[in-house]
């Protein structure tokens, strides 16, 4: 859904399939399409005329393929030889990676622009090929009878599973890759038969034999020969995705791509796989081959839509692409399944602009880097915005073409668990005070790791083994100021932090100060010094003014670190942060602050903080807030303020 489709293609498919609409002669288009290639489809269908079924399934192929792009020429073919040579190499998933990076950009950097549609080039051999193995896995395989002939065609039937994937015999690689633990079952009356029992057999085969790493390759071409697929031992979700859904289809096992374009709360998207299992569910799993389908269903995140990959266009989302004054985007290839999650509503919210100078109005969240991301369409109606499925428990904001972009039409709107929806509108009129601690909401661990340092204590000795110390402050609450003001009875030399029982040593930074005679805080510099066993490198990072690099050790109970100044001194207040994010206030960073004034973000404040907490009066009453670091960070996110807390969205 959030990938951009390339504009020649999405312009093809217009011209093809908006007259397919009219004409209902879908598979009669499809073949003027072919042009030179006509010849190949109709060998296809000229083959299967005596088998009604097998021929139905042709013309499903064929007059959905139009929109369906590959790699042309033999760069790609030669991009997918160097890749298997590097992934047959003994270099680590890491060089792996930089080597492939860099031979994409070096070597092929024009790749992209390389494309032609399927129909174009597509063999009738192929094609035949892949309808009777399909077939043959429809017919014999036990996790595969209970299929519909639509849920076949949707499911199993394709040539390909994903976008770009090369025209090669990738069913039979796969199954020969992956299959034996299949092929090997012992035969038994409970779960034989079972699709879920095949598919986690697959995974478990797959995850094996390649260990994945989620090493993130962003400018580097997608391995999408059967011959590299294989072989990956790195790559995002989408990468490990493609090869799950490949390789079960290969084996019979229905499997689909299940993605949402962004989290509820998040600035990214994610894409997982779903099998459609013998009792009529479809069970997802949460991530790629490191989970099985079926498990319980990310049941903490946020998400606003669930598309599916499909191979049968969307018809409706051709007919938006065609009448449109504004298009975004979409994938014609998807259908909306958020409701199979999920609850969803469909909603009409009142517009705040008139001029609007189209039909079509769009569903959006927010987002950091790029503002509020689209995240899919619907339709004018009495001047309202109507949207259906839309998922529970997130914050959007309706958006409308005015002729020259896309401009907010609506007030920012939660949709709430129960269904009610709640306007946000900013009262410049009326202001509160807020107290800020965070730009971005505490995730299970980040509180975790933050209560490890209940109850250390900050301590101070002459003596280097910390015999007969003094115990200047407790940590007994997480509330305490950025500077801990220390009071001693004397200097002392050796100052340390002791980490409490079970805590692993756990602070990202440690700073002593004295007050010069300017009166200002002086940071104090000595020898770093630390419990036993525990590394130079390890100990450097209490001190490096890093906040997400940790002093960690492997000892649960007794860590400690420090300094030795190599005299006595009387350090007067000490910075002690905990393991976190870095979305704290970060002292002597600077921040702007932000409301949404009904159609943008106005800032009103600017400026650098010298606390651990950002207290400003002057916020208008029941706005939209946006914390932002100037200096460090993408993680933000809006959010109100009640009752004296920040409430996120």
């Amino acid at each position: 859904m959030n990938k951009r489709f390339p504009i020649l293609w999405m312009l093809t498919i217009l011209s093809i399939l908006c007259s397919c609409s009219r004409s209902n002669h879908y598979l009669k288009y499809a073949l003027e399409a072919a042009g030179d290639n006509r010849p190949e489809l109709e060998k296809v269908l000229a083959h299967y005329k005596g088998d009604s079924l097998k021929y139905l399934a042709a013309v499903f192929l064929i007059e959905n393929m139009p929109g369906h792009y590959s790699y042309q020429g033999e760069d790609v073919l030669k991009y997918y030889e160097i890749a298997k040579s590097i992934f047959r190499s003994g270099l680590t998933p890491v060089q792996q990676r930089d080597s492939l990076l860099k031979l994409s950009r070096d070597k092929f950097p024009y790749l992209k622009q390389h494309l032609v549609h399927d129909i174009s080039i597509i063999k009738a051999d192929f094609l035949i090929q892949n309808i009777d193995q399909a077939f043959d896995q429809w017919e014999t395989r036990p996790w595969a009878e209970h299929l519909s002939f639509e849920q076949f065609c949707a499911y199993l039937l394709p040539y390909k599973c994903s976008e770009l994937q090369q025209f090669d015999n990738w069913r039979d690689t796969l199954s020969e890759r992956f299959g034996d633990p299949l092929a090997s079952m012992l035969l038994n009356d409970e779960s034989y038969e079972s699709t879920y029992n095949a598919a986690i057999t697959v995974r478990k085969e797959i995850k094996e034999k390649i260990n994945p790493h989620g090493m993130f390759n962003e400018s580097g071409y997608p391995f999408l020969s059967a011959s590299t697929m294989h072989r990956i031992t790195f790559g995002r979700c989408i990468d490990y995705v493609n090869l799950a859904v490949a390789t079960m289809r290969s084996l019979g096992i229905p499997a689909m791509i299940d993605e949402t374009p962004q989290w509820g709360r998040y600035r990214a998207g994610h894409s997982w796989y779903t099998i459609l299992n013998d009792k009529g569910e479809f069970l997802s799993s949460e991530w790629d081959v490191s989970t099985s389908p079926g498990k319980c269903f990310f049941p903490y995140k946020r998400i606003p839509k669930i598309f599916r990959q499909t191979y049968a266009v969307n018809r409706h989302t051709v007919e938006y692409l065609a009448t449109a004054k504004y298009r975004h985007p979409f994938n014609p290839f998807s259908k909306d399944v958020t409701d199979q999650y999920f609850a969803t509503s469909d909603l009409s919210i009142p517009i705040i602009r008139k001029d609007l100078k189209d039909k079509y109005v769009y569903i959006s969240l927010f987002n950091e880097r790029s503002g509020w991301f689209v995240v899919d369409y619907g339709t004018l109606h009495k001047n309202k915005a109507v949207f259906k499925n839309l998922g529970r428990n997130v914050l959007y904001l309706a958006l409308g073409f005015d002729g020259k972009g896309l401009v907010p039409i609506s007030y920012p709107f939660i949709l709430h668990k129960n269904g009610d929806v709640e306007y946000v509108m900013s009262d410049t009129t009326s202001f509160q005070k807020v107290v800020l601690k965070r730009k971005y909401p505490t995730n299970e661990n980040v509180v975790n790791m933050q209560h490890r340092v209940l109850q250390g204590v900050i301590q101070a000795s002459n003596q280097a083994d910390f015999s007969n110390a003094q115990t200047l402050f407790t940590i007994d609450n997480l509330d305490y100021p950025d500077k801990i003001l220390l009071s001693s009875d004397r200097p002392y030399r050796f100052w340390r932090y002791l980490s409490p029982k079970g805590s692993y040593g756990n602070i990202a930074e440690l700073q002593f100060f004295i007050e010069n005679k300017d009166g200002k805080d002086e940071l104090l510099t000595g020898k770093m010094i630390s419990s036993n066993n525990v590394g130079n490198d390890t100990v450097k990072k209490a001190f490096d003014g890093n906040w997400l690099t940790n002093f960690e050790t492997g000892s649960p109970d007794g860590s400690w670190v420090g300094m030795d100044f190599g005299k006595p001194i009387r350090v007067q207040k000490v910075r002690c942060i905990p393991r976190n994010d870095d979305n704290f206030i970060h002292t002597g960073h600077k921040y702007e602050l932000k409301f949404w004034n009904n159609s943008e973000w106005k800032v009103i404040y600017s400026k650098v903080v010298n606390d651990n907490v950002l207290a400003y009066d002057s916020v208008p009453a029941g706005a939209l807030l946006w914390l932002k670091d100037k200096w460090g960070g993408w993680d933000e996110r809006v959010f109100l303020y009640k009752d004296g807390k920040q409430e996120w969205w």
